[in-house]
């Protein structure tokens, strides 16, 4: 559970010890508004991968479409995506995740995918940690081990302060089963992906 009294508290603190004055009309209401906004931007925090599971795990039974098939894939990619970074509370922005699996006997609804990915942003995070939360999410879910995801995002802790290097992108990848083993699997992933 989010505590927003607790970090109406904090902001309010934090307003005092930048020097400014949180009673000034500007900012009377900004500890309120901020705790709001925590609120809705890291909801995922009040959920565990496994009670997402639960929460987003619904599938279908489509035994008798993939029972003989070997690389048929499924690819949901460009799902828009905002993080924090854990180390600054920066903004993770203008990130882009593609979910891709290999169905064995169940699907998933594609809205969930995309829900998925949502709620795992919705945390205080690394990108190389979004993208494991979400595939191991999409393992259980799925029942397959074959599950990719790829990531492309901008940190505001590069860009706006520190190195400011603005426009560099962060890539990762998280592959697992024959995204991982198979390079022609692979290869259909990539050239899908870049399409």
């Amino acid at each position: 559970m989010i505590d927003k009294k607790a970090i109406e508290d904090h902001i309010r603190g934090i307003l005092v010890a930048l020097g400014d004055d949180p009673n000034r009309e500007g900012l009377r209401d900004t500890p309120a508004r901020v705790a709001n906004m925590y609120e809705e931007v890291f909801e995922g925090m009040t959920y565990t991968n496994d009670e997402l599971i639960e929460k987003l795990g619904v599938t279908f039974d489509e035994e008798e479409i993939y029972e003989n098939s070997k690389q048929d894939m499924v690819l949901m990619k460009d799902i828009q995506l905002f993080s924090y970074c854990e180390h600054h509370l920066a903004l993770m922005y203008n990130m882009k995740v593609a979910v891709a699996y290999i169905p064995s006997k169940r699907v998933i609804g594609l809205s969930k995918i995309a829900r998925i990915a949502d709620m795992v942003g919705k945390r205080l995070q690394l990108q190389e940690r979004i993208g494991a939360d979400i595939a191991y999410i999409m393992r259980k879910v799925t029942d397959t081990e074959d599950v990719a995801i790829i990531i492309e995002g901008e940190h505001s802790c590069m860009t706006t302060r520190g190195i400011k290097k603005p426009n560099t992108k962060t890539i990762t990848t998280t592959l697992s089963g024959r995204f991982e083993d198979n390079i022609e699997i692979y290869q259909k992933l990539m050239a899908l992906y870049k399409v």
